[in-house]
């Protein structure tokens, strides 16, 4: 079914879910792997990103993970920087709740993410950028058929050190072979 798996389902994210989303980004583990600028952020500059970013926007659907058992919102995923002319959109995901790591909930998300815009949004490319040292991210991308198109060289400073930016991306036609 659309939108929803054994454990999870996506829903649509909301003004209600600015607290929960507040709390990931500002947890810098979480964010550690994922976004290019850590900060610590006020409820208001959340508050302000949710509502003019994230929903404002007409190039992105954002969905909440949740957690079917427990009712728990989980993480996020979204489809961003839609181009409705040449059907490409670029992906992203956190799971923001450090208790559900590793144990497939991404895997399910991205799955879902990718029907929906193949399958139905009938897009034909879907891109993401993943950091170099992401190991787990990039054999999950790989598993759902990314492919890698290249890197941005030392575009990421963590920890005292540079990493790359790799570009990944799968085209409908390879998403649907893979289905099979």
């Amino acid at each position: 079914m659309l939108f929803e798996s054994t454990r999870i389902t996506l829903r649509k994210m909301t003004v209600q879910d600015t607290e929960v989303y507040h709390k990931w980004r500002n947890d810098i583990e979480v964010m550690q792997s994922t976004a290019p600028m850590l900060d610590v952020y006020q409820i208001e500059e959340t508050e302000e990103f949710v509502t003019q970013v994230i929903l404002g926007s007409h190039s992105s659907k954002c969905y909440i993970i949740v957690d079917k058992e427990s009712k728990k919102p989980i993480g996020i995923t979204s489809l961003i920087n839609i181009d409705y002319k040449n059907r490409n959109a670029e992906c992203i995901i956190d799971i923001g709740d450090k208790e559900s790591w590793g144990k497939g909930y991404g895997a399910e998300a991205m799955k879902l993410l990718l029907d929906f815009g193949f399958l139905e949004m009938n897009l034909h490319r879907i891109s993401l950028r993943v950091f170099s040292f992401n190991s787990r991210a990039i054999n999950l991308y790989e598993k759902l058929g990314f492919q890698q198109e290249g890197k941005s060289r030392e575009s990421i400073y963590r920890n005292g050190k540079w990493h790359d930016i790799i570009h990944m991306s799968i085209i409908q036609n390879e998403y649907v072979e893979k289905m099979k």
